[in-house]
């Protein structure tokens, strides 16, 4: 009989609530998943981006390069109407922003843009920067030495 005892925490429910609330979203509307960002160089000669935007059409989705930045904007809208029920319209809408500050090498008139599967792939191509310039230091004589007195 003793085995059948069990301690009561007068905090479960609350944790048990706690739980439910962040897994699932306030009243069980659940989380939408961010979309993922990926950012990478390949072999040293361009940067790539990889948004992936699922359930975006190519339409939704607007690129930019503005003052040494890549900006990409997505934004959708949807819109129902329905007469039957007791709403008039029902809209729900999602965006995307993001904003990547380019490297100095950036080649910002040659950057392209492709959009398959729910993946927006753009690729900022590198340009070749000039090399630093060497500069020779002249050795100076003792005639170059000024503050030689006047008579």
């Amino acid at each position: 009989m003793a085995g059948s005892l069990s301690r009561f925490d007068p905090f479960a429910e609350l944790s048990a609530l706690q739980k439910q609330l962040f897994s699932e979203g306030l009243f069980g509307l659940g989380r939408r998943p961010l979309p993922t960002t990926d950012i990478f160089t390949e072999d040293d000669s361009k940067l790539t981006v990889e948004a992936h935007l699922p359930g975006f059409a190519e339409g939704d989705i607007e690129i930019d390069v503005d003052q040494g930045a890549l900006v990409i904007r997505a934004e959708k809208h949807e819109k129902e109407e329905d007469k039957g029920k007791k709403y008039v319209v029902r809209e729900s809408s999602s965006s995307y922003y993001r904003r990547i500050q380019l490297p100095e090498q950036a080649d910002e008139d040659a950057v392209t843009a492709l959009f398959e599967t729910g993946v927006l792939r753009v690729t900022v191509p590198f340009k070749e920067l000039p090399s630093p310039r060497k500069i020779s230091i002249n050795r100076g004589g003792p005639s170059d030495a000024g503050g030689g007195a006047a008579s």
